[in-house]
Order: C-alpha cells, then structure tokens, then sequence
C-alpha cells in the first residue's frame, strides 16, 4: 500500500520506519531457513557447513543428495552411513501424516462449513456461547487438551488407533474452518438464497448451486488451515499414536532426541516448500475471494 501524495514529513518517516522494523522482523524469523536448506544437500553426516561448501568456487564434491535418498528409505550401499542408519520410518511417517491430515481435513472441513452456516443465520441463538465452544480447541493450551482427550478416548478404546488420532485432529482443525468461513460469510448477499427458495429449489441445491460457489474459496483456505494444523500436530500424537503410528512431527522429535541427522534438515526442507505451496495457495483464494465481492487487492 502506497503512501498518498499528501503525506506529511513525518507520516513518510513513520512510514518508512515501519517498514524497515517489520523487514528486521521478518528476516530474524525466515534467516534460520537459510541455513537448514544448503545443510540438508550437504555429504558430511554432521549439521554444519564444511570447508567445501563455504569455499568459492563451491566443491561439487561437498554437496549431495545421499540424505535425501536416506529420507525415501533408498538403503544402498552408497548411502547407507555408519553414522546415519538408513530406515523407511521417514516414508511412513510421511504416508500417515498425509492419511491422518487428509481425513481429518475432510472432516473438519465438513464440520466447520455447516457449523459456520448455521452461525451465520441472523436468528442463530446462543450464538456467542457455541462460537465460544467451537474455537475454544485454540484458546486452550494443546497439553491440557491432550491430557483430555487422552483419558475421555481410553474410556471408549480409541487411544493408539489412527481412529482417535483423526478425532482428535478434527477436534483441532475445526476451529480454522468455521472462522475462516465465517468471515466469507459475513459478506454474502441471503437474498440470492430467497430467490433460490422462491423459484423451488430445495435447501440442498440451494447449497451447492447458489452458496457453494460464493463462498469455495473460503471452504479451501479453511481447508488448508486445518491441513497444515493437522500435519504439523505432535502433541496429540505423542499422546493418541502407538509407536507404530508414526508421524512426521513426531518422527523428527524423536530423531532429535535420539539420532540427529541432516535426515531431519531433508525433511524440514520439504516441509518448508510444501507450507510455502499451501500459503501461496491460500492468498491467490484471499485474493479470488475479493475480486467475487467487489474489493479490489493492492
């Protein structure tokens, strides 16, 4: 957002001062990710830049992608490392990371939409109190709620299967759902949906030919919210999962503590790409989303 023509001295200065302090912010944050990345196509089995890499020109005999052939379980013998065992809990950790967040997004999605519909009714009663109750999963702290869930699922068998671990997930993605659509509908226009209802269509088709159009892009950016929080849960797994239940988060907390690798540097840089994928995703929605309803983006 530009300044206008008419700014004083002083509005330039405090503006301009913003901008360099929310700049120093945003590199103190993102600077770690400058480093994780050159070090996970390193050929050393330890965590630091080698002489080879600092050198210029670069030694190509310095850089490598053994640990990511590791990340994928490729155990030949060029890759195997007495320092760094080659093992396949990577791949499945990453095979029910992506089933765990994918039912429960699809869960959680269905859940908030309806849940966001309903609260976006003018007459909704106790409106305040089940909006509380809904994004209350984000205002606790996630160990209490860990604890909970942990002994209200043992009463009814589900801890340590993929069952209470997707319940638990949808417990936590729904709040992001039904805000994120919430907001989508704050600006849509209920007389579409009289005149629906006035030329006979019924509630369902009134759904998804007149409301599920308008407010698609809300549904994805919420969707992908629950995503990533699914994806990225580890305290509920540390409480819900097996220890064959393995999942990324928590594969990499225990190679922390036991085993560390550049392995764990492979697997953040994926994770890094794939958070950039859905955020970009995420604002081309935001942006889709203003066009529909006449606010232009700057």
């Amino acid at each position: 957002m530009a300044l206008p023509s008419y700014s004083t001295p002083v509005q330039r200065t405090y503006y301009y001062a913003y901008l360099f302090f929310c700049s120093i912010v945003f590199f103190f944050l993102v600077a770690p990710l400058f480093a994780i990345v050159p070090i996970s196509f390193s050929v050393s089995p330890f965590m630091v830049f080698t002489d080879g890499m600092l050198s210029w020109p670069p030694d190509p005999d310095a850089w490598s992608l053994r640990w990511y052939q590791n990340m994928i379980g490729n155990c030949s013998s060029e890759v195997v490392s007495s320092t760094v065992p080659c093992s396949h809990k990577w791949m499945t950790g990453t095979v029910n990371s992506f089933f765990i967040g994918l039912t429960a997004t699809f869960i959680a999605t269905t859940l908030g939409t309806i849940a966001a519909l309903g609260l976006s009714r003018p007459h909704m009663p106790y409106k305040g109190l089940i909006m509380a109750i809904l994004i209350s999963p984000m205002i606790v702290p996630l160990i209490i709620t860990a604890a909970g869930m942990f002994f209200f699922y043992a009463r009814i068998n589900l801890v340590y299967t993929f069952t209470g671990v997707i319940l638990a997930h949808v417990a936590l993605a729904t709040p992001f759902v039904v805000i994120t659509v919430t907001a989508t509908l704050v600006g849509f226009d209920m007389n579409m949906v009289k005149a629906s209802q006035s030329l006979g269509a019924r509630p369902v088709r009134t759904f998804f030919k007149v409301i599920m159009p308008l407010i698609l892009p809300g549904i994805i950016s919420g969707a992908l919210f629950a995503f990533i929080t699914s994806f990225d849960e580890v305290v509920i797994v540390m409480f819900m999962a097996s220890l064959d239940q393995l999942t990324i988060p928590k594969q990499m907390w225990a190679g922390i503590r036991q085993e560390i690798s550049p392995v764990i540097l492979c697997m953040a840089t994926c994770l890094v790409a794939l958070s950039i994928f859905l955020l970009t995703t995420v604002e081309l929605l935001r942006r889709r989303a203003e066009r529909l309803r006449g606010i232009k983006s700057r």
